[in-house]
């Protein structure tokens, strides 16, 4: 129901039980996945892009997490694609910040994801806001080290 206004506010629920309890959201992840590309409400994209962050983190954490072997390629390669699309898209500056994060830990797997999220950064650098371009310039560095 993603044209429903009350989807941000289902988002929001879902992004705070996943800050408490990431592991909660496994037996979802097949059709969190796939549905999170229909999001397009500007305060329900915000939600899940953090959730694609926390993934991401708990992914690539050196703490044990069932995360790691409930997020198959498949899980992660729609959530790479969703991350480009948040990046390339006229959205709020937030679900690009949380995709940056979530496409530079995934780029440590998929090797064609750094040449892409850095020619991205560096393009839409000079015309973003200062948020964008602070954490862009963080990412890039990182990227480059």
């Amino acid at each position: 129901m993603v044209d429903d206004k009350i989807s941000p506010r289902a988002a929001w629920i879902l992004e705070f039980m996943c800050a408490e309890n990431l592991e909660a959201i496994i037996p979802y992840l097949d059709r969190f996945t796939q549905n999170m590309s229909k999001v397009h409400l500007d305060s329900a994209e915000r939600p899940v892009a953090k959730i694609c962050q926390y993934l991401a983190i708990a992914y690539y954490g050196k703490t044990p997490s069932k995360i790691k072997a409930a997020l198959l390629p498949t899980h992660r390669e729609k959530i790479i694609e969703v991350c480009f699309d948040y990046l390339i898209n006229d959205i709020k500056v937030a679900p690009k910040a949380y995709g940056m994060t979530t496409l530079f830990l995934f780029g440590k797997d998929y090797d064609w994801v750094y040449p892409e999220l850095a020619t991205i950064l560096e393009r839409d650098f000079a015309t973003q806001s200062a948020a964008f371009k602070a954490r862009a310039k963080f990412i890039l560095k990182k990227i480059k080290q």
